[in-house]
């Protein structure tokens, strides 16, 4: 059963900075891309940064030159880096992991931005 657990939410003040960690575990299967979403209350879950496997990011036009992905292929794991942290960037941060086999979410975190 592949589980992804992720840690590192809390509270910061505005143009505070966080870090994320979800550490995937429960499958031998190789991990293609991994990614970090985030979702507010009534709106849908969006797509902030992306990871291939061999290293290639994305990121969403509201993140980028202050959020960074990465990740480290040997623990199964990847991170999400947030600087600069604004009060429109809290919300609950999903980990995802595409294996060959299937597509799977972690648990969710809190990231709260106070103004």
């Amino acid at each position: 059963q592949v589980r992804l657990a992720e840690s590192g939410g809390g509270l910061v003040q505005a143009g505070g900075s966080l870090r994320l960690s979800c550490a995937a575990s429960g499958s031998s299967f190789r991990i293609n891309a991994m990614a970090w979403y985030r979702q507010t209350p009534g709106k849908q879950r969006d797509l902030i940064a992306i990871i291939s496997s061999s290293g290639t990011t994305n990121y969403a036009d509201s993140v980028r030159g202050r959020f960074t992905i990465s990740r480290n292929n040997a623990k199964n794991t990847v991170y999400l880096q947030m600087n600069s942290l604004k009060p429109e960037d809290t919300a609950v941060y999903y980990c995802n992991a595409l294996y060959d086999l299937g597509n799977y979410w972690g648990q969710g975190t809190q990231v709260t931005v106070s103004s």
